[in-house]
């Protein structure tokens, strides 16, 4: 008898989820294909989207690794049935409640998927959907970088770029981008993940504590700093990011609303943030400056950036972010998510197979 209902973690009100256990699977819509989910990522967003956009009801998450197991025919032959895929699930969507990445079965977007690497674990995989998503996003379509083996990648061969919060694992997943390109990665972080960031290919570390990170970096670059991905946005990385830039000025991209004093102080330099929802096309409905319109050309670069990954995997270029792996399944995220809200998770992510669950 076929299977037509699967547990997911849902909304429940402010700063809270419940695990739902007859949820109705997807059913198939042009440009998508059903996973079955092997094994979950927790991000940041997860414990803000629980605080501040709840949506009851609706199944949570956003990274995840799986089998395919039903395929539009549109997306066909790029997927099929057996496929091991890793994707960027679109959580707590306020109008498409079973949109997330925290169930059994999810409804993937191909847009924003890609085949996983090969000799890769799906724990593995589903640490790396959208912090790759988000570093593409920022280095390609935003700072207007560009991609791997083009002409214009090997005319700007050597260039610095800077990412602050190297160990986060959108830093990881940046550094390895801007490496590809030829660029070069300068990060910064706590010293003692230096190693980590120099095992991802980070060129050269910056402790963000000392008051001279900025200058010290500025001088490094030889006052030639144009680029800089900001994944701590906050007021003190974007004081640091400022003075790290060359007197020319250059384009800062952050991953949240940032300080506009700070954005000021600097008129040579262009500055933006990112809502990572935005890859899908649809816009992002929510209030004030962190909703975004329709844009065809955001899920446009999402086809392009995802297809341009897949095609790198048999290279084994790109590697996941380091993981701790957690039993429990989908009952035990809830603990997980308290985690990161309370800061707890740091240069790794917390990764729940889920399998082997038995609810």
């Amino acid at each position: 008898m076929a299977i037509d209902k699967m547990h997911g973690l849902v909304g429940a009100g402010s700063g809270q989820y419940r695990l739902a256990s007859n949820l109705q699977i997807p059913s198939l819509r042009p440009g998508t294909f059903l996973v079955h989910v092997h094994a979950v990522a927790l991000n940041p967003s997860d414990a803000k989207k629980a605080d501040y956009s709840n949506v009851p009801g609706a199944t949570s998450g956003h990274d995840f690794a799986g089998t395919v197991v039903r395929v539009a025919p549109d997306v066909v032959p790029r997927f099929q049935e057996g496929d091991r895929v890793l994707a960027v699930a679109y959580g707590m969507h306020g109008e498409d409640p079973l949109r997330g990445a925290f169930s059994d079965y999810v409804l993937a977007t191909a847009d924003v998927a890609c085949k996983m690497p090969e000799g890769m674990g799906f724990e593995e995989a589903c640490a790396m959907p959208t912090a790759l998503a988000t570093a593409g996003l920022t280095l390609f379509h935003e700072l207007r970088l560009p991609f791997p083996g083009t002409q214009e990648a090997r005319s700007m061969s050597g260039t610095p770029v800077l990412v602050s919060g190297g160990a986060s694992a959108t830093g990881t997943m940046a550094i390895q981008l801007l490496k590809r390109v030829g660029l070069n990665p300068i990060v910064t972080c706590s010293p003692a993940n230096n190693a980590l960031c120099e095992s991802f290919g980070a060129i050269a570390c910056f402790d963000y504590h000392k008051p001279t990170c900025g200058t010290e970096i500025r001088s490094y670059t030889n006052d030639r700093l144009a680029y800089v991905l900001d994944c701590a946005t906050e007021a003190s990385t974007m004081k640091m990011c400022y003075e790290a830039f060359g007197s020319s000025g250059g384009k800062y991209i952050a991953l949240e609303a940032f300080s506009t004093t700070v954005q000021y102080t600097r008129r040579d330099v262009v500055a933006g943030w990112v809502m990572v929802p935005s890859m899908f096309g649809e816009g992002v409905k929510l209030p004030g400056a962190y909703g975004r319109p329709v844009s065809s050309e955001d899920r446009e670069f999402s086809k392009r950036f995802f297809e341009m990954v897949e095609g790198m995997r048999g290279e084994k270029v790109i590697k996941n972010h380091p993981v701790e792996l957690r039993e429990g399944g989908l009952g035990a995220l809830t603990n997980g998510i308290q985690e990161v809200r309370l800061g707890h998770v740091r240069a790794k992510k917390l990764v729940y197979p889920l399998l082997t669950t038995v609810y």
